[in-house]
């Protein structure tokens, strides 16, 4: 089983804004049944050529920000539908996103 993290930005006093997790869903996934079909590189680099600057691993805190405004374009259009054409995409993009906090952006203490 898989549950979604959603991601909102949440505007917060003195250093400016402030990413929070929150957990908003879950949506559990059957396992899929793909069948690994042949690569055709030529192929696949004029399709990643125009994602190539949308769909990336974050290096820095902009390039992670570009990430969670996408997330939550994506979250906004997909919504909970696991069968949306968008699903998979936005499932990379939280992951992506979390590579990047669990190596950067220190926990949260709870009180």
């Amino acid at each position: 089983m898989k549950s979604w993290k959603l991601r909102r930005k949440v505007t917060g006093s003195g250093a400016g804004s402030a990413d929070i997790l929150s957990a908003m869903s879950e949506a559990h996934y059957a396992p899929k049944n793909r069948q690994v079909q042949d690569l055709d590189l030529n192929k696949t680099a004029d399709a990643w050529a125009p994602l190539s600057g949308t769909l990336f691993v974050p290096h820095t805190e902009g390039e992670y920000r570009q990430l969670v405004e996408l997330l939550d374009s994506l979250i906004d259009q997909v919504g909970e539908d696991e069968s949306h054409p968008f699903a998979s995409f936005m499932e990379v993009v939280d992951i992506l996103i979390e590579k990047y906090e669990d190596e950067h952006v220190p926990e949260l203490a709870v009180e």
